[in-house]
């Protein structure tokens, strides 16, 4: 048996991370039951919904803005066998870049402006991803 190459993992554990974002969002709306409000209206304006919530949804929506475009670089980057260890060690930073955004942007650590620049910190690591398959 192989190993999986570091980006892989990686993108094994973001695509977990993707698919379980979303259930902070379902707790929250469903502990803070709004009297009139439907919570599955889509998309839900918060009203009357703690600020986390809401900013639990944000951070899933972020993570997958940011989810996708990774995920591509990253199967590119295998398919071509550009893997090294810039590309390793991006893919990692990616990874604690998107945990601390999820979790500062849900519990509300990451105001202004370390939010953006978790944010911007993670398209650099796709940029970064971008160049290396044009380089290899």
């Amino acid at each position: 048996m192989t190993a999986l190459p570091t980006e892989m993992a990686v993108l094994v554990w973001l695509t977990l991370l993707a698919a379980s974002l979303w259930i902070p969002y379902i707790v929250g709306v469903n502990i803070h039951k709004v009297e009139g409000v439907n919570p599955f209206q889509r998309p839900h304006d918060g009203t009357g919904l703690p600020d986390w919530v809401m900013r639990a949804n944000r951070a899933h929506i972020n993570l997958l803005e940011q989810g996708l475009p990774f995920a591509i670089l990253v199967l590119i980057l295998n398919e071509i066998g550009g893997f090294t260890r810039l590309t390793a060690w991006t893919a990692i930073a990616f990874l604690v870049i998107r945990l601390a955004h999820a979790a500062g942007m849900i519990t509300g650590i990451a105001r202004m402006p370390l939010r953006p620049v978790l944010f911007t910190a993670g398209w650099v690591c796709c940029l970064v991803l971008g160049v290396a398959i044009f380089v290899a």
